[in-house]
């Protein structure tokens, strides 16, 4: 294989440098999730490297599952994550589980007794903890860590058998009490737990721990570069460990690189449980939430996310990344490719005095002004409209640019309007506008050279359809929420507002959830799943600029 002219990271170069010693003749990488929630953005990142450096070097990549802790797993997340890489826009060469490596695992747990460099322990987990020591005090033997070869082997087919109850034993790695680095200090390899499986059913009732599966369903796959987070760095050792005491078939190499930290927001799976678990949100594709479900469920593109990643680079230091510079690559990015439509969020009805009654016309406005390529789409006008209520002021100064009582103002692709009267309710509050128009300013301005003030976005009501929008803010109100003592102290309550009396122009029926369009003047907003004929439902995507002042 040739390499490449110039790595654009360490784990390029490392890459570079084996392929030219020859240590690996294909590039073989992998991405490993729990199947026990949903992938998050953070988790995007390693899916973008570990594909993305397989096909940088004409090499493959699996999806494997790690399913070796059955309470916590299930076939949904499992198809929730193979959907989320297909939509990140990747396809695995294989697709594995480490389940399905259950019964080789056991023979090498066994060719680790049969060594003498595993054993099984009677001690109860408090007890183990305790004797592990810490990082200033070595650790304490286990009495029964010199048990013989065959008692040890006797012992482990009786927890495979199911003759102990569950947390009663384990199975224990024999490595150095006194080792610096704890993951070495004799680590558990096998556990007893009693739980269903959801692919092997009740086959086992013996599990074997990560840090042991890992590097055997690395080897067993032919992986040459195995890519971990950080906190994955202090594991290196056992990981090398198992594979040097082991008779193996190929030689992984771990790598690890640093986790992604995105400002306003949390990566934690166990957190993003804790909010799905006490229904902080709706769900685990809540559009707040940061998984890829929840995005996509938004309407943020796959394209932005695997361009954010790539920007956001990859290193070995740990750093956060403001939310901001994820907000513009996404603005850049739905404005050039998103196309526009009128909606009308806080309706004010407008009555055009001098049109004619029972008329109706088309008007063939553009569905991008800039990309005179997307067509234009035909919108319906009669005499009665409605407004933004902010689109209007009984009494405004110069500076406000939209219509008020005798000003005029331009409908956008149509004509040109002048308020003329106002009717109000009861609270003195505006409920309808008795305007005119001048049939001359369809497309161009008015003959006599008088300057319209500005341009509003409007909807026709004969033909509006009723709508639902949620507009989304920051689901916490801190930058760093997993620094305040409880989570749920920084939780903006106010992250999710639902408007049920919006009008969207017709031509926005019918689309697809996860459709991106941009409503004229007011920001990004996608086809929600719970969209139907009768009531549109649309997700706020981001706004049409950040007005927030942090």
């Amino acid at each position: 294989m040739k390499p490449l002219a110039k790595p654009q990271n360490f784990i390029q170069e490392i890459i570079e440098n084996d392929l030219k010693k020859e240590n690996y003749q294909l590039v073989h990488t992998r991405f490993p999730p729990e199947p026990n929630g949903f992938l998050h953005i953070g988790h995007a990142k390693a899916i973008c490297l570990n594909f993305g450096l397989a096909k940088e070097y004409q090499g493959f990549c699996n999806l494997r599952f790690d399913d070796t802790n059955p309470e916590k797993e299930s076939a949904v997340y499992m198809e929730s994550i193979k959907e989320d890489v297909k939509w990140l826009g990747f396809t695995w060469e294989n697709l594995f589980y480490a389940s399905d490596y259950f019964d080789k695992l056991y023979d090498m747990a066994i060719e680790l007794i049969n060594k003498g460099l595993a054993y099984v322990d009677n001690q109860t987990g408090d007890e183990i903890r305790k004797n592990r020591g810490n990082l200033n005090e070595a650790g304490v033997d286990s009495p029964y860590r010199n048990r013989s070869t065959k008692e040890n082997y006797l012992l482990f087919e009786k927890m495979r058998k199911g003759d102990f109850a569950d947390g009663e034993v384990v199975l224990r790695a024999k490595i150095n009490m006194n080792a610096p680095n704890m993951n070495l200090r004799d680590p558990i390899i096998y556990r007893v737990r009693r739980a269903h499986h959801y692919r092997t059913g009740d086959k086992w009732c013996i599990f074997p721990m990560y840090d042991f599966t890992h590097g055997q369903s690395d080897m067993l796959e032919g992986v040459t570069h195995s890519l971990c987070t950080l906190e994955f760095e202090d594991h290196r050792p056992l990981y090398e460990w198992f594979l040097k005491h082991l008779k193996t078939t190929s030689t992984p190499r771990q790598i690890e690189f640093s986790r992604l930290h995105l400002e306003y927001t949390v990566l934690s799976k166990r957190r993003l449980i804790e909010l799905v678990d006490k229904n902080f949100v709706d769900g685990w594709d809540d559009p707040r939430m940061p998984t890829i479900a929840g995005m996509r469920r938004r309407g943020i593109p796959s394209s932005v996310i695997r361009d954010f990643c790539q920007k956001i680079g990859i290193t070995k230091s740990d750093a956060t990344i403001e939310l901001g510079f994820f907000e513009s690559l996404l603005r850049n990015e739905l404005n050039n490719t998103s196309p526009r439509r009128m909606a009308v969020i806080n309706p004010l009805k407008v009555t055009i005095s001098n049109y004619p009654d029972y008329k109706s016309e088309f008007l063939h406005i553009y569905n991008h002004p800039q990309n005179k390529g997307m067509g234009t789409r035909k919108v319906s006008f009669s005499k009665v409209l409605y407004i933004e209520k902010d689109d209007f002021r009984e009494e405004a100064n110069k500076k406000f640019k939209r219509l008020d009582l005798g000003g005029e103002v331009r409908l956008r692709g149509a004509y040109v309007i002048r308020c003329d009267e106002v009717i109000k309710d009861d609270q003195e509050t505006p409920i309808e506008l008795i305007c005119s128009y001048d049939s001359e300013t369809l497309g161009k301005n008015p003959a006599d050279g008088r300057k319209i003030k500005g341009v509003i976005h409007w909807v026709d009501a004969s033909t509006a359809k009723k709508a639902t929008v949620i507009n989304y803010d920051r689901l916490f109100t801190v930058a760093n929420p997993m620094q305040a003592e409880h989570l749920t102290d920084v939780i903006n309550k106010a992250s999710k507002r639902v408007n049920h009396g919006a009008l969207a122009e017709a031509s926005l029926s019918g689309f697809s959830p996860e459709t991106v369009f941009q409503f004229e003047r007011i920001g990004y907003f996608s086809t929600d799943k719970s969209s139907t004929a009768l009531r549109l439902v649309f997700n706020e995507t981001i706004g049409l600029r950040d007005v927030r002042q942090d």
